[in-house]
């Protein structure tokens, strides 16, 4: 070719199928990557950056030419027993996009000859990656009104509806439900549990997040309801049981001092499973009864005495009581509600570098944090399904950037403390 051109209609439009044709009979260069989509089922996105739509209607030429044996030729009979068969309106699917195409059609000659594939198009036709990357674009904050900001453009390319996205997300996010509810634990050693809730507009969702023996965190179940519905708890608590969260282990409950979470633990696990007050929630439950002069005195306090050995710091913050007890009668009861529990972790005498992440939910709260910022596009939250849906897919993606809690290296000793019995049998075998 020794000058540049194009062909062009009479509209201006690029003439696609001649350009299409040219390639199919110049195209030795695209028959390696006839071969790769074929066995391979790779996406043609860089392909179509370069050269459009058309390049793929010469790769389902070229395609279709190799299972009837050549080209097509007008008015020349052929040998094969696969011919040409004229063409017809069809639609791949390429990463997030439904592209458009005119396909060759083939079929067997003879009477009632039957259709042939074309290996290519066929390849193209899975659709399943578009659900899950309509659903992680929304977890990205994008509503479905904003979906055609994110999802690559392409002229006269992107076929998705808004409805289609809503849909495509629904199913993509129910199957992750199914993904994160049906996981087992048998083969972990699940040594801590945190339990806690968090709000979405009118809707209350409890999760689960479990650290192993190596400090490795994992979601381990979520339910619809508040944490002072005992019901959903329990319910909670056994479905973590039946998928192999051992119920006669011995482990460390992080909570945050609901008594139903107390009454579950009791009666799926045991009464004798040593349980931590969440700190942080004690110390706002106490300050939010006290005026704002008397709040840090208060807050330096607790802390002092939440550092010391279990029987004096229990002993500093009941003479804290005695002495709100009198202008603020309830900042007092709050304080000695539930005190003991607020000391296990110093009872256990656990090193300081672990009790730093054992005095507070916070490990579960973080992923909750990750679980808001991605749901925080989200201003109407229609039933308990949508937010349980959500809930697991933004849960299931936060779980991909956990790290081991800090102190990990010391989580020897909690499970020497809680299960003394088998880590001298591990000791002896060892």
């Amino acid at each position: 070719m020794k000058k540049q051109y194009h062909t062009i209609r009479k509209q201006g439009n690029f003439n696609e199928q001649e350009l299409a044709t040219f390639l199919a009979k110049n195209g030795q260069g695209l028959l390696p990557m006839v071969e790769l989509i074929e066995q391979s089922r790779m996406a043609c996105d860089q392909l179509i950056d370069v050269t459009g739509r058309a390049v793929l209607q010469a790769v389902l030429q070229l395609s279709a030419a190799q299972v009837a044996g050549g080209p097509q030729q007008q008015g020349k009979r052929r040998p094969d027993s696969v011919v040409f068969y004229g063409r017809q309106a069809g639609q791949v699917m390429l990463s997030d996009r439904k592209i458009q195409v005119e396909r060759p059609r083939l079929r067997t000659k003879g009477r009632g000859g039957k259709e042939v594939e074309i290996p290519a198009y066929s390849a193209m036709q899975n659709p399943s990656p578009l659900g899950e990357r309509m659903l992680d674009t929304l977890l990205r904050g994008v509503s479905t009104r904003n979906y055609k900001d994110v999802i690559p453009q392409m002229a006269e390319t992107v076929g998705v509806s808004k409805s289609a996205v809503s849909r495509a997300a629904i199913e993509a996010s129910e199957a992750e439900v199914e993904t994160l509810l049906s996981r087992r634990f048998d083969h972990l050693k699940i040594l801590i549990i945190y339990i806690d809730g968090v709000v979405f507009g009118d809707h209350t969702m409890i999760g689960a997040v479990g650290v192993d023996s190596e400090g490795h965190k994992h979601v381990l179940g979520i339910r619809e309801g508040a944490t002072e519905n005992s019901t959903v708890v329990t319910e909670l608590l056994q479905d973590m049981a039946a998928r192999g969260v051992d119920a006669q282990q011995k482990r460390l409950f992080i909570i945050d001092g609901s008594k139903a979470i107390r009454a579950a633990i009791n009666a799926v696990f045991g009464a004798d499973q040593p349980v931590q007050r969440c700190r942080a929630h004690k110390l706002r439950n106490v300050l939010d009864h006290l005026p704002e002069e008397q709040k840090e005195q208060v807050k330096s306090l607790l802390r002092a005495a939440w550092k010391m050995e279990a029987k004096a710091g229990m002993s500093r913050i009941r003479k804290l009581a005695e002495w709100l007890e009198r202008e603020h009668p309830s900042a007092a009861a709050s304080l000695l509600e539930g005190l003991e529990e607020c000391f296990t972790i110093n009872r256990l005498g656990l090193p300081p570098s672990l009790q730093r992440c054992l005095a507070t939910t916070n490990i579960i709260e973080s992923p909750h944090a990750g679980v808001r910022i991605r749901t925080r596009r989200v201003t109407r939250w229609q039933n308990g399904s949508m937010v349980r849906r959500w809930m697991a897919s933004a849960f299931l993606r936060t779980e991909k950037n956990f790290r081991r809690i800090m102190g990990y290296k010391e989580l020897w000793a909690l499970d020497a403390i809680l299960n003394p019995a088998q880590s001298a049998a591990t000791q002896v075998a060892a």
